[in-house]
């Protein structure tokens, strides 16, 4: 019945993204015909070979069943399958453009051929119809595919909050780690994940129930219990000494066919960065921590800082020299400050921002922050903290490759060297580079604030680093991160 219900979801939403790239074709389409003024076709296979549907259609659900986009996602979150259909949208986009070419197709050719509109000098973008059509469904389709399926995952999550379209769970283990896993499916009710019972991880036990749920038998009658209270999943929650004993229950659990989930017991202080399962030749690898930004995302996240940063350095070039004759005339001393900083993997580089102080400090000067109303600070230094403004030469430095448009905030190295060893986790920040924005600034952890928060909020942005985030957050700072009152 469960695999019905799945695969009947799963029709539901391949009909949907049928119809969202559907959508974005004929939407593309349109905009061809409403922009070069052509008429519509006289035959009824014009209205397919046009607006290409007959090719983006299967191309793009291939796309998406490869990247494991029909797979259950219960557990998962929204914004994490957003950066996949996102991924998925590039790679259809790029193979349909290759499938028109491979097959032949006189798609591009013929389209010039029979524009018979006025001819635009320039852009071949906006003077070739067909360029144009491509254009535009290359925009619309990640926002009509992304669009239609928060919608529907937010209707089921809603179903399921209501309870309906729930899958049911026995917990295997009563302790501390067993009672975790419970209460944490419980809170997140929109998983439609609900406990069914507890199997103590004891040889058998005398108690009844655990938080609220009934605990059938113990690790002696697991499979009378399971053949009798048959379940859709069973996440196992053995405490630490048990460790050992967890082969010989995956053996017996062969017999059924049930989802299996291992919680181990570690801390979530000890996981910091989300934990990789990989192969070699047969020996499974669990990556316990790496950097985040190795291969094809390291790529892409630095063209998008030099493309962003050259781009910033173009819009706000003109504040730049502002700021740089108000800095002069607002006392002796250099208009750019330098400082060393400490950025990816550990590595030293000088940062560069407008000087706000009086007295430059030398490298040898005790490492504090700023305090509230500094009086070091200069009437018009104030006023370039307040607005961030001190830190656009950092733009420079993401160019030079040091740091990046997002990222933990760069710190000294005499900070990092105090912090390092009195507040775990602190030097996972290395992991990435620095940045001028960040998670943690976009939600006002600026300035003289908790420390403790300001890493959280950094661990968080590194587990979960995509740079769908980073756009996110970049979108964030030009509404709330440029001003707030605890910059100073």
């Amino acid at each position: 019945m469960l695999k019905q219900r799945h695969q009947v979801f799963v029709v539901l939403l391949g009909l949907a993204d049928v119809a969202a790239v559907a959508a974005a074709c004929y939407g593309a389409w349109a905009a061809r015909l409403w922009w070069t003024g052509e008429p519509l076709p006289h035959s009824w296979e014009g209205f397919f070979k046009g607006p290409l549907v007959l090719f983006a259609v299967p191309i793009v659900i291939a796309t998406l069943t490869f990247l494991g986009l029909y797979r259950p996602r219960r557990d998962r979150s929204l914004w994490s399958e957003q950066g996949q259909v996102l991924k998925g949208s590039v790679v259809s986009f790029a193979t349909i453009v290759v499938a028109l070419w491979a097959v032949g197709s006189g798609f591009l050719t013929e389209a010039l051929a029979n524009y018979q509109g006025p001819k635009y000098t320039g852009w071949r973008l906006v003077s070739d119809p067909a360029r144009f059509q491509l254009a535009v469904f290359a925009m619309a389709l990640p926002v009509l595919l992304g669009s239609q399926r928060m919608l529907f995952r937010l209707a089921l999550r809603g179903m399921r909050r209501r309870g309906r379209n729930l899958r049911y769970v026995a917990i295997v283990g009563v302790g501390r780690l067993g009672q975790i896993t419970a209460r944490t499916l419980s809170r997140n009710s929109w998983t439609g994940l609900k406990v069914a019972y507890f199997v103590s991880h004891h040889p058998k036990s005398r108690r009844e129930t655990c938080i609220g749920a009934p605990v059938h038998s113990g690790l002696e009658e697991l499979e009378h219990t399971l053949e009798h209270n048959p379940v859709d999943a069973i996440y196992l929650a053995l405490p630490s000494p048990l460790a050992g004993r967890m082969p010989e229950l995956l053996r017996r659990l062969e017999r059924f066919a049930v989802d299996v989930r291992i919680v181990p017991d570690v801390h979530p202080r000890y996981l910091p960065q989300s934990m990789q399962v990989s192969e070699l030749e047969g020996m499974p690898i669990l990556s316990y921590r790496e950097c985040p930004l190795y291969g094809l995302g390291g790529f892409t996240k630095r063209l998008a800082d030099m493309a962003g940063a050259l781009l910033a350095l173009v819009l706000f070039g003109p504040v730049m020299l502002v700021v740089a004759v108000g800095v002069r005339l607002s006392g002796p001393g250099p208009v750019i400050f330098k400082q060393k900083r400490v950025s990816l993997g550990g590595e030293v580089f000088k940062i560069y921002k407008f000087r706000t102080m009086a007295h430059v400090h030398d490298e040898q000067s005790p490492a504090t922050w700023t305090q509230r109303d500094d009086p070091r600070v200069t009437r018009f230094g104030g006023f370039l903290r307040r607005t961030s403004l001190d830190e656009l030469p950092q733009l420079i430095n993401v160019l030079r490759g040091d740091m990046s448009l997002v990222g933990p905030r760069p710190e000294r190295p005499e900070l990092i060297e105090r912090f390092r060893d009195d507040w775990r986790g602190y030097m996972l920040r290395q992991h990435v580079k620095a940045g001028i924005t960040g998670w943690a600034q976009v939600n006002g952890l600026r300035g003289d604030t908790s420390l403790r928060k300001r890493l959280q909020y950094d661990l968080f942005y590194i587990r979960n680093w995509s740079l769908w985030l980073d756009v996110r957050i970049l979108f964030l700072t030009a509404f709330r991160g440029f001003v707030h009152s605890n910059a100073h």
